[in-house]
């Protein structure tokens, strides 16, 4: 498949919208697949360093 322009490449045969979102949402899911974990595992040891504090205080 070829394109005249980078225009005609964007507008994938008046189908760009589709492609390009499906393409967005696509990365958008691997990005959230990645970055939650990392989030989460964040959370979780802050959580336990304070819990840790709490019980070292008493």
């Amino acid at each position: 498949m070829s394109f005249a322009s980078f225009g005609d490449f964007l507008a994938m045969g008046h189908h760009g919208v589709y492609v390009w979102s499906a393409y967005g949402i696509c990365l958008a899911v691997l990005g959230l697949n990645v970055a939650l974990p990392i989030m989460a595992r964040r959370r979780y040891l802050q959580q336990e360093a304070r819990r840790l504090r709490r019980e070292n205080s008493k």
